[in-house]
């Protein structure tokens, strides 16, 4: 297991709406996500996406690093944690390069699995306006590249706060890159 990074902060909201209020710590329950979150649970919460049958949840803890906003500051647009939705602010970790089943290992017990990328919505643009376009850039071949964030599921329980250590776990094998979810 490698060293990846510092928690920055945490973040949570029990109401659909898009930015998530900084908490002092946040409790992460396996299979089911960020306690007290409205995006919480089993099969998925985000309104778009819901349905009579919903599917499992692979969006239960959204990771965004802050370098993001650094970047975006640089750009004119201001950022915060937990404006664009986010449960964890990371810092020192590229969660983009990130493989498709990595374990983060948060604080002192809570694991949460990669399942993909954040596909970014025109609600960003509610913060501020142009910022969807700046969270989406393209690499040298052209191909569209998605700067807001990862998704993942929670596979141990546990208590997370700013400051907190983060170990990466890469899965073995092959790696998958990710994928929007």
């Amino acid at each position: 297991m490698a060293s990846g990074g510092v928690v920055v902060a945490v973040s949570r909201s029990a109401v659909h709406g898009f930015a998530k209020v900084n908490q002092d710590l946040v409790r992460l329950a396996a299979g089911v996500g960020v306690e007290g979150d409205v995006h919480s649970g089993a099969a998925v919460q985000h309104m778009s996406r819901r349905g009579p049958n919903p599917p499992p949840n692979l969006r239960q803890v959204h990771l965004m690093q802050t370098e993001l906003f650094d970047e975006l500051a640089g750009r004119g647009f201001t950022v915060a944690p937990g404006n664009l939705g986010e449960n964890v602010s990371t810092r020192g970790l590229d969660l983009l390069s990130l493989p498709v089943g990595t374990r983060l290992h948060l604080g002192e017990t809570a694991v949460v699995e990669l399942t993909g990328l954040r596909n970014p919505c025109t609600q960003i643009d509610g913060h501020q306006d142009g910022l969807m376009r700046a969270v989406l850039d393209r690499d040298a071949d052209g191909n569209l590249i998605r700067k807001a964030g990862v998704m993942s599921v929670v596979l141990v329980s546990g208590l997370v706060r700013p400051d907190d250590a983060i170990a990466v776990e890469l899965p073995e094998g092959p790696h998958t890159p990710l994928a929007p979810v």
